[in-house]
């Protein structure tokens, strides 16, 4: 606690008051005569000393002799102690009774409607009284009173015997009840705690030597008075224009007052006035929300002029944290809200035009493919094995000679490629081993396919944008991003006073270039916008700018926890109500709603917002570049197709050629006219090979590794 003295020398005051208003002490002990509160208070009055951020306390007695009735409506604390109760009977018959006595014979009886009477008259009143009380109780005819001076060093012998009796002597007079102790000292008595209120001079408490200070009064009562005292005031509010707490309208030069405004905080401020029943005017400042210099811890901006009591409420975005609250009082929190990172959005790259094929690693589309060779050629040598696999190609002639196999190297390959598209073909196991392979395949691509079909509508849907860094710890780490916040604002103290060791190197890293420090919150934005630049800065703001600014997101997590508050001066008597308001427009969510408006509908361009989402969970819709290779594989596959057609139609008119004995141009022409005769019959004819050609077999039979020539009714085994 500090204790400054100063010295009143008048008639003229102004001076020590000014020294007083500079300093910010709003407790003020006045040790001055009675009859000279009224001149100081005044002068105090016109320096702006008397609001309800002052407190006055009256060292005199005589409070009750003191017309103070110009000081009630500045709501100013004033308190004092009374010794003497002007209104006990007792006081006001002596009152009375000197009144009369003053009147003379033969004139006007005038007794005024207030009797009045002092401290010093009472207690001069007690010590007669007290003294008259004790000499009744003794033998007065032993006294021999002599003639004494103060400035001599003559005594009188029988006075300590006469103060004795004194001592011993109780009497209830005028200031209460009189008692000495062993040492003559006045003891048991009380002093009145009195505060100048609306209806003049109340007690509020009691004061004794015993028990001390006794506050008396009902904090209802006090409560409801200073709810009544803060109906139709009109309070001062200072802020600064900040996007969305409060901006100026567009023909703000045409309008007057508090019309000229507009934003989230000018709504707030409307609906705590309608609630609690005041006025306010509103201005705004070109200055920050009020930082301490590092030198000599003198505050600015907003915060001094509260400590100035210039202001009474400094609305806006304005953070709660210790150091404010150590020179400034702060309402109940309007909204919550923590610190994050505001970072571009990375550049979307333009879709792969194998982007189907991104389901499955290039690890796992490897071993497929070798898992599918393997299968395949597994098939056909247990399809060889087997003798369960050959089968008598014509049923119907028990007594054959040749039997076949269906697993050749191409059936093996189309039967698991078919398996593993899920459609099937028309061949089909018939020996257990081949079974259980082809089963375990079947397993295999059910699984497989399942999971890929799975992977890929997420992957086909959803944009996923790699961002260089995903949280505070990522940003920590790193040099090539450039990251900062508002200089002087309830962020930078965080970093600046934070024992996190991640924190701090956040913070030695931002300290070492002051240019990573922005003036302004549009300063920081842009600079995100322009350069490769993090902007920490509160979520509220930060939610307001992505969602009109699509190009920006918010990577992390919130880093701390606090809230915007209405700042007032400290002892403030509007705090308790401001703050009841805030927490009754919290429970009906009328705040949220206001939220919602400012943030979500109010000053959006083109009536379009973003949508506030992480990048990698942007779905959109699938275009032509992200499914364009499987179109690309489905035309090189007919493509494919087209070529092995035509290289069998060669073939097929070659061999033909070969076998009857014709130019291969003219089998070619001959096959070729009835392949393009599109509204022909399906059907085609067989040619079979001369007389001529059936005597040389050897130009017409055809090898045939799946057929086995066997005895009259015997099979391979």
């Amino acid at each position: 606690m500090r204790i400054s003295l100063r010295q009143l020398k008048g008639p003229d005051y102004h001076d020590v008051l000014k020294d007083v208003r500079a300093s910010g002490e709003s407790h003020i002990i006045l040790d001055c005569a009675a009859h000279k509160v009224p001149d100081i208070l005044r002068q105090a009055q016109q320096l702006k000393l008397t609001s309800p951020y002052y407190q006055y306390l009256l060292t005199t007695l005589d409070i009750h002799t003191i017309d103070l009735s110009a000081f009630i409506h500045d709501h100013t604390n004033i308190t004092a102690f009374r010794l003497i109760d002007p209104n006990q009977a007792n006081v006001r018959n002596a009152a009375r009774g000197w009144t009369y006595a003053k009147i003379t014979p033969g004139s006007v009886a005038t007794v005024p409607d207030e009797l009045v009477i002092t401290t010093e008259q009472a207690l001069f009143y007690d010590g007669v009284m007290i003294l008259a009380k004790a000499l009744r109780n003794s033998d007065v005819s032993d006294l021999h009173p002599v003639r004494v001076s103060c400035e001599d060093d003559l005594s009188w012998a029988q006075g300590r015997s006469l103060i004795d009796q004194i001592a011993q002597t109780e009497l209830r007079g005028l200031s209460g009840r009189l008692k000495f102790d062993e040492n003559r000292t006045r003891t048991d008595f009380h002093l009145d705690i009195v505060q100048i209120l609306a209806n003049g001079p109340q007690e509020v408490g009691t004061w004794n030597i015993t028990h001390g200070a006794l506050i008396t009064w009902n904090y209802t009562e006090h409560v409801m008075r200073v709810a009544a005292s803060i109906r139709n005031r009109t309070l001062r509010a200072i802020t600064v224009i900040e996007e969305p707490y409060v901006m100026l309208k567009e023909d703000f030069l045409h309008r007057i007052g508090n019309d000229r405004y507009e934003g989230y905080a000018v709504e707030l401020m409307d609906m705590i006035a309608l609630e609690v029943g005041f006025n306010y005017t509103l201005e705004h400042k070109d200055m920050s929300h009020g930082i301490p210099d590092p030198k000599t811890q003198e505050w600015s901006g907003l915060i001094r002029e509260l400590i100035d009591k210039r202001a009474d409420l400094a609305v806006g975005g304005i953070t709660i944290s210790y150091n404010r609250e150590q020179v400034v009082d702060f309402t109940k929190p309007f909204m919550h809200l923590g610190i994050s990172i505001l970072y571009r959005k990375p550049d979307k790259k333009p879709p792969d035009l194998f982007s189907f094929l991104h389901p499955l690693s290039p690890d796992v589309w490897m071993y497929m493919v070798t898992a599918y060779v393997a299968v395949s050629i597994t098939i056909f040598v247990l399809a060889r094995f087997s003798p369960y696999e050959w089968y008598n190609p014509h049923p119907c002639n028990e007594d054959g000679d040749v039997v076949e196999n269906q697993f050749t190297i191409c059936n093996s390959l189309w039967f698991t490629v078919g398996s593993l598209m899920q459609q099937g073909s028309d061949i089909a196991p018939r020996a257990v081993s081949t079974r259980v392979a082809a089963g375990c395949w079947w397993f295999f691509t059910l699984i497989m396919i399942s999971s890929y079909t799975a992977n890929l509508a997420a992957f086909l849907t959803v944009e996923r944008m790699k961002l260089p860094i995903e949280s505070a710890e990522d940003l920590s780490k790193q040099t090539e991003i450039k990251y900062g916040c508002y200089y002087g604002g309830a962020t930078y103290n965080f970093f600046k006073d934070s024992k996190l060791p991640i924190y701090k190197r956040m913070w030695e890293f931002m300290s070492q270039d002051q240019a990573n420090f922005v003036k302004t919150g549009k300063a920081g934005i842009n600079r995100v916008k322009t350069e490769k630049y993090a902007y920490l800065m509160e979520t509220p703001s930060l939610e307001y700018t992505i969602y009109r600014d699509c190009d920006l997101t918010q990577i992390g997590s919130l880093l701390d926890s606090k809230g915007f508050g209405i700042a007032t001066p400290q002892n403030s008597p509007y705090r308790d109500e401001i703050s009841k308001a805030i927490l009754k427009l919290q429970e009906s969510s009328e705040l949220q709603v206001l939220k919602d408006r400012w943030w979500k509908e109010k000053n959006i361009k083109n009536g379009e917002k973003c949508e506030v989402s992480k990048p990698q969970d942007q779905a959109s819709e699938l275009g032509l570049a992200n499914v364009g290779g499987v179109f690309v594989i489905l035309l090189a596959g007919l493509a494919l197709s087209f070529a092995v057609a035509i290289l069998e139609f060669v073939w097929k008119a070659r061999k033909s050629a070969s076998n009857f004995r014709e130019p291969v141009s003219t089998e070619m022409l001959r096959a070729l006219r009835f392949a393009v005769r599109l509204h022909g019959s399906s059907k085609k004819p067989v040619v079979r090979p001369s007389q001529d050609t059936l005597e040389h077999p050897s130009n017409y039979e055809a090898s045939n590794s799946t057929t086995v020539p066997l005895g009259k009714g015997k099979y391979l085994m």
